[in-house]
Parts: structure tokens; C-alpha cells; sequence
């Protein structure tokens, strides 16, 4: 089973739909997950500025990364 890594935002007030969705593809998809929520915004800003991304969440998939939620559909239909 593929393993997959996944770091995404989970506000008190919201939560990131793309990382929603990108979760609910890894499990579908029987994944192994390993889920890492960012939980506020400082977090999501620090995480964000480490990685030189502008937005989330991010996706590693077998220790390669992947990107975000269109890439990971991307790399799903091209692995089916």
C-alpha cells in the first residue's frame, strides 16, 4: 500500500476544502495516510513560508512530493 503524507489547514473556523478533498482522494484511493493538521493561522503561515508555498495543502506521496489538491489528481489519473 502506497503512503502518502498530507499537511493541510484546519482552522476553529475553517476548514481548507482543497485539503478535504485531497484527504478524502488518498483514502479512496487506499492510501496509507499520515495526516498533519495545521491548526492556526501562525502555524499555517510558518508551514506555507518553510516550503515556499502560497497556498495548501501539501501532499508527498511515498516520499515524493506531489503539491497540492489539482496536482494530486494529476498524479492519481496518471497512476490509474
Amino acid at each position: 500500500m502506497p503512503t502518502a503524507v498530507i499537511h493541510r489547514m484546519v482552522l476553529p473556523e475553517h476548514e481548507c476544502p482543497f485539503g478535504r478533498r485531497a484527504l478524502e482522494l488518498l483514502k479512496e484511493n487506499n492510501f496509507d495516510v499520515e495526516e498533519h493538521q495545521l491548526t492556526s493561522r501562525e502555524e499555517v503561515d510558518a508551514f506555507k513560508a518553510e516550503h515556499g508555498l502560497s497556498t495548501t495543502p501539501l501532499i508527498t506521496v511515498d516520499g515524493k512530493t506531489i503539491g497540492g489538491c489539482s496536482d494530486l489528481e494529476k498524479f492519481l489519473s496518471a497512476h490509474a
